[in-house]
C-alpha cells in the first residue's frame, strides 16, 4: 500500500491477515506490470470501476493512488464525470463526493 494513512478497516484486516494483505497488494502490482498502461492511467481506470460498483473505500484508495502517481485533481474528476452516461448521474455524484473526501483533506 502507499505510505499515506490507510483506512482503519484495511489496517485492521492487514494486521490480522498479513499474508492476505500482501497477496492483495502483490496482485495489484502484478496486474499493473502486465501491460503498457502507465500507473496513473491504471489507477484512473480502477477509480472508474470503483465508482461503477459504488465502492466508497475503493474510490478513496484509487483517488489517493492516482494522485500519488501524478494525476491532477482535474484528471480525477474528469475520469468520474466521463461515467455519467454509463453509470448515471447519481452514482457519479456519489463518487465525486467520495473523491472530495480525499482531495479536500
Amino acid at each position: 500500500m502507499s505510505k499515506t494513512k490507510l483506512p482503519k478497516m484495511y489496517s485492521s484486516i492487514s494486521k490480522r491477515y498479513k499474508e492476505l494483505a500482501g497477496a492483495v497488494e502483490n496482485l495489484g502490482k502484478t496486474t499493473r506490470s502486465l501491460g503498457p498502461i502507465d500507473e496513473k492511467t491504471s489507477h484512473l481506470i480502477q477509480l472508474s470501476a470503483a465508482a461503477a460498483i459504488r465502492s466508497e473505500g475503493s474510490v478513496h484508495s484509487h483517488v489517493r493512488r492516482a494522485i500519488e502517481a501524478g494525476a491532477s485533481r482535474d484528471e480525477v474528476y474528469h475520469a468520474l464525470i466521463l461515467l455519467t452516461s454509463t453509470i448515471g448521474f447519481p452514482a457519479v455524484s456519489a463518487a465525486i463526493s467520495w473523491a472530495d473526501d480525499v482531495i479536500k483533506k
